[in-house]
């Protein structure tokens, strides 16, 4: 999808509904509500940007099956008989076009809210901008860990496990598995990257110095990552630890296999994807892959006869029939969205921007069905971290393998 396109009339762009919603679908809009900007009796408006074009392209799914969510609750009557409308632009994965988007939205549009803006540094470019502007700013599809600071940008609030947990747990994995381990690292250098990296070397503590043999950066304009791979691996590393976007986790995880290099291979989640990373770089050279889960694996056979997969299967032949179920992109999108609609819900006739973000943290023991057993989401004032928790797992060369316990 082109940023022309992207463009063209918002109303014909991308219209949503959210599921999970039970009660809350399909009851009649109270005349007496209480409306902020971008909401009334018939209506919610969310925008959002996401990178349709550019670098991190293979990202945009995310927001065409958000529209679709979102167009499937609106067919079921909405959400307290209001329909939800998404204005869904690209941005490129550039921040000044981030900048750029997101004034059109909050400005001229008069959205709501901000839901799932993609990207830790495209949303490091719109985070005191939207908080001056007192635009909730929700369920960020990035994991930065400053996403969840309320008191002092008490209008953001991320969605992702955040980037420094995820780092510590593959950290405390190596501690306990591997202590002896070499570990080179390839990063994102931007505050993507370098949120994972602190985790690691926060969780490695005052081992870091000693088991950390070699670092690599790359920029996001950047061909490929084949140069950094072959410095990592003349470093003398056991161990990789690979902190990447789609395409150049693919291109790692080839280059890695290709020039014979044994390591350990640690892939971060955002870079893990069976459809949109693993099956480009070749399922047969991502065998022996770890990452951690905090969701279920729309790969994973184990899942398969579960209620909600099918239901998320059945929603993705009915209203997103071009998305790869293979893709955990498209059912991450669909976890946030139901998020989003569990907040909406939540908000009753009080569609304020204020009630909103109030309800945002207050999230209790709020449980998914395509989330792993035994997780559930808990948000409150002081805490605007959706996601604590993950598991470890490793990929057998058709799926990913969970194993271990649920650490967070």
């Amino acid at each position: 999808m082109n940023s022309s396109k992207t463009h063209i009339s918002r109303r014909a762009l991308i219209v949503a509904a959210a599921g999970a919603a039970g009660a809350s679908v399909g009851f009649k809009a109270s005349a007496a509500g209480k409306y902020g900007p971008g909401a009334s009796d018939t209506q919610i408006k969310l925008g959002q940007t996401m990178p349709y074009s550019g670098p991190a392209s293979a990202y945009g799914t995310i927001g065409k099956v958000e529209a679709a969510y979102f167009k499937m609750i609106n067919d079921q009557g909405g959400v307290n008989g209001r329909k939800i409308e998404l204005i869904s632009l690209d941005d490129g994965y550039s921040p000044p076009k981030t900048v750029e988007q997101v004034r059109r939205l909050v400005e001229q549009e008069e959205v709501m809210a901000l839901f799932q803006t993609l990207g830790t540094p495209c949303n490091s470019a719109i985070h005191k901008y939207v908080n001056a502007k007192k635009v909730p700013h929700l369920f960020l599809a990035t994991g930065a860990t400053k996403w969840g600071d309320p008191k002092d940008f008490p209008w953001t609030m991320g969605f992702n496990l955040s980037y420094q947990s995820e780092g510590k747990i593959y950290a405390a994995y190596l501690l306990k598995n591997k202590p002896d381990a070499k570990i080179s690292i390839l990063y994102q250098n931007d505050d993507f990257g370098k949120d994972v990296l602190k985790g690691v070397k926060d969780g490695l503590g005052d081992k870091a110095s000693k088991m950390i043999v070699a670092e690599a950066t790359y920029e996001v304009s950047d061909a490929t990552v084949d140069s950094q791979i072959l410095t990592l691996k003349g470093s003398g590393a056991d161990t990789f630890i690979n902190i990447t976007t789609p395409k150049f986790g693919a291109q790692a995880i080839r280059k890695v296999f290709d020039s014979g290099w044994k390591a350990l291979h640690i892939v971060n989640n955002v870079a893990a994807s069976v459809g949109s990373v693993l099956t480009p770089a070749g399922l047969d050279k991502s065998v022996g892959l770890l990452t951690v889960q905090y969701y279920q694996d729309p790969t994973d056979p184990q899942w398969d006869n579960e209620p909600a997969m099918k239901e998320w299967r059945a929603f993705m032949a009915k209203y997103y029939p071009d998305g790869n179920t293979k893709d955990a992109s498209n059912l991450y999108g669909v976890l946030a969205a139901q998020t989003m609609v569990q907040v909406l819900k939540q908000c009753g006739d009080e569609l304020t921007r204020e009630n909103l973000m109030k309800q945002a943290a207050a999230l209790k023991d709020f449980k998914l069905p395509l989330m792993l057993p035994g997780m559930a989401i808990n948000t409150s004032a002081s805490d605007f971290f959706p996601f604590e928790q993950a598991k470890m797992a490793k990929f057998t060369g058709k799926q990913w393998e969970l194993f271990g316990e649920v650490i967070g």
